[in-house]
């Protein structure tokens, strides 16, 4: 039995027709090009509303040479980017400056090398015309494949290579990490311990670089490694308790690692802030205005940043099309940091 409902769709034509006016000036005004006059292009646009025509999406790539798609390509596991709540933030800024600008967000997740040269196939297969690569490990080859597959990209941090096409959204990770300390110095504390994020990752590196820059002379057992989950901040809250006791403050690299974080102190018979300040990094409200006590913080814009990127690779994509006109070259952006005061330090 066949399918009345594909039979039944508005064509062009009938678009054209309906308009009162050729199918050539249709098809340039359903594909956005210009040169029609503004009277003629509201006919269709009317005439498109008025029968419900939707382009055939292949079609259109023929005449635009354009998918309307974006890869967003996350260097973690499924586990990891369901769980974390910072995934979610700059996953919804992504999607709504994509669906502003009418393009499909397609999310591809990597877990082992077979994901990689999956990922890899994708993109160089041709559906999407460029790709949002976030959450790099050192000696990732994430970009070394979008790069292969001639694909145009945004990298969500600051990578660790230094290369003037590399376009990057980030936060300044150091400075940051330099009013966290302050702050906590500011309190009277002088038993700072810091929670790094893995150091195979430049945002961890460069807000343990912060707090170094603040106590260049700091007791190396007081920083240790997290993994950015709440149990890797307890687990490495619990290592700096059974190192140094006499901690009084710490500096966790993340909001989650410290909610985890206070979670160990509390289990310790430590008290926040009495005994011991504790201050995280992201703002993500959903962590850190639930925790006990209510999170002191670094703010990073995630969502913002996340439409940052999808902004900077849609202005990348549509720049060959400039027909030559003078257009200021994409750049790297570096957005800034705010401390927001809350009960635990």
């Amino acid at each position: 039995m066949s399918d009345q409902s594909f039979a039944s769709r508005p064509t062009l034509e009938a678009v054209a027709a309906r308009a009162g006016v050729s199918r050539a000036t249709a098809s340039r005004v359903v594909n956005g090009s210009e040169g029609v006059r503004a009277a003629l292009a509201e006919r269709v646009r009317r005439a498109v509303d008025e029968l419900g025509y939707v382009p055939n999406q292949a079609a259109r790539t023929l005449v635009t040479r354009r998918n309307d798609a974006i890869a967003v390509v996350v260097a973690e596991p499924e586990t990891r980017f369901f769980a974390d709540p910072f995934f979610a933030q700059q996953v919804r800024g992504i999607s709504k400056e994509l669906t502003a600008h009418d393009n499909q967000l397609v999310l591809l997740l990597t877990e082992g090398a077979a994901d990689y040269q999956r990922v890899g196939r994708y993109l160089a297969g041709g559906h999407v015309d460029g790709a949002l690569l976030f959450s790099l490990h050192d000696d990732d080859s994430l970009p070394m494949l979008a790069r292969r597959a001639g694909v145009p990209t945004v990298i969500g941090g600051r990578p660790g290579w230094s290369d003037a096409d590399t376009l990057y959204v980030d936060c300044d990770n150091r400075g940051g990490a330099r009013d966290a300390v302050r702050h906590l110095l500011g309190l009277g504390r002088r038993r700072i311990a810091h929670i790094a994020g893995p150091l195979d990752q430049t945002a961890s590196v460069d807000r343990l670089d912060g707090f170094r820059d603040v106590l260049p002379d700091n007791d190396p057992r007081l920083t240790a490694e997290g993994d950015f989950t709440p149990d890797g901040g307890a687990k490495a809250m619990a290592a700096l308790l059974e190192r140094c006791p006499d901690v009084d403050a710490v500096f966790a690299a993340s909001d989650v690692m410290a909610s985890g974080a206070l979670r160990m102190l509390r289990t310790s018979g430590r008290r926040v802030p009495e005994d011991v300040a504790v201050i995280g990094f992201d703002d993500i409200v959903s962590v850190s205005e639930w925790t006990d006590p209510p999170l002191t913080t670094i703010r990073q814009d995630i969502e913002e940043m996340g439409r940052m990127m999808a902004r900077l690779l849609l202005r990348t994509v549509a720049a060959p099309a400039a027909n030559g006109t003078e257009t200021p070259a994409p750049a790297p952006i570096v957005t800034p940091t705010q401390l927001v005061r809350r009960a635990s330090a």
